[in-house]
């Protein structure tokens, strides 16, 4: 394959920000941006690819390509959770973009390219949502819908906040076990109980989406000793570990040693109470499996797909890798 000329354009997009990379044909990096996050079940999927359109723009921009300079564009995104919404982004993205070529994915795909060199292993990620995806050596896939408890799905910052909402009322009001968290989430939004943040929202003045802010107060409360707290952070636990444990079965790494990788917000803090709790069951379930938490950011594996897209010689790889672990330009 020969390889075009012109410059990489990688995208990873979350919740909260979508960031952008521009790489050249050697792999080095060019420049970086950050814009909004990418949300296209809250704002529409145009807006969204509009906000996904100027973060590139001011990439492109920095980095001083000119029109026509770009040769691909790799986008790996939160809330493209299924193959037919990454086929729809890529038709808009082509149609509306700088690139010739594009290719769209789930973010988990970045996180896991990310921090594997040979390119397969599985990614689990638990940021405001939870996500799983891997990948066999042979290319095989295994992926989960991750639309919400509609799909079968538990966890990720939005369903820790709404349990800490929840558990702490329950304890105020007698229905559920006494709980820590009853205060802390009505000290944490100034009020007096934790039924009014309930109210609350209910009178459209605090968003359910932002019980989210929630999640670090679950695991402190946790870590601080409370049993109603510690049990929900066990239960995420569980989750992280039945999902990629799943993974591994379907692709057939389950009895052999593969890597894990865990992302994400939650999952990158590295709580100790949720760490090892989470090694504690993969060593039960999956015990071949070596639990990794990257630091380079999955916009780097976002980059690397990018390059393995153009058929980059390992040469660029290697230089990218060193980019992302220098200040960025």
């Amino acid at each position: 394959m020969t390889r075009p000329e012109g410059v990489l354009i990688a995208v990873d997009g979350g919740n909260s920000k979508t960031d952008a990379a521009v790489v050249g044909p050697a792999g080095d990096l060019l420049a970086t941006a950050r814009g909004d996050g990418f949300r296209p079940q809250a704002d529409g999927l145009d807006t969204a690819v509009d906000t996904l359109g100027a973060v590139i723009d001011t990439a492109l921009d920095r980095a001083g390509v000119p029109p026509g300079g770009v040769a691909h564009l790799a986008a790996y995104m939160a809330n493209v959770d299924l193959p037919g919404e990454e086929e729809r982004l890529e038709k808009l993205l082509l149609a509306r973009g700088p690139a010739p070529s594009v290719t769209a994915g789930n973010d988990t795909f970045a996180l896991l390219r990310s921090a594997v060199s040979e390119g397969w292993g599985v990614a689990v990620v638990c940021g405001a949502g939870i996500n799983c995806a891997g990948v066999a050596p042979d290319g095989r896939t295994a992926r989960f819908p991750s639309l919400g408890p509609h799909t079968g799905d538990w966890g990720g910052g939005g369903e820790l906040g709404r349990a800490a909402l929840w558990h702490g009322i329950r304890g105020e009001d007698g229905r559920g076990p006494a709980t820590a968290l009853t205060a802390a989430v009505a000290a944490y939004f100034g009020v007096a109980r934790a039924i009014d943040v309930g109210l609350a929202i209910h009178r459209g003045e605090i968003g359910l989406d932002h019980l989210t802010v929630l999640s670090p107060l679950m695991i402190d409360t946790a870590e601080a000793g409370d049993e109603v707290a510690r049990g929900v952070v066990a239960r995420l636990a569980e989750e992280v570990a039945i999902l990629g444990s799943v993974a591994l079965r379907r692709l057939d790494l389950l009895d052999s040693p593969a890597d894990v990788v865990l992302g994400g917000g939650i999952l990158r803090a590295r709580r100790p109470l949720l760490m090892d709790a989470i090694a504690e069951r993969y060593a039960g379930v999956a015990p071949h499996a070596r639990l990794l938490v990257p630091e380079a950011p999955p916009l780097l594996g976002a980059a690397l797909l990018g390059l393995d897209h153009l058929a980059a010689p390992p040469a660029a790889h290697a230089t990218l890798r060193a980019g992302f672990h220098r200040p960025g330009p």
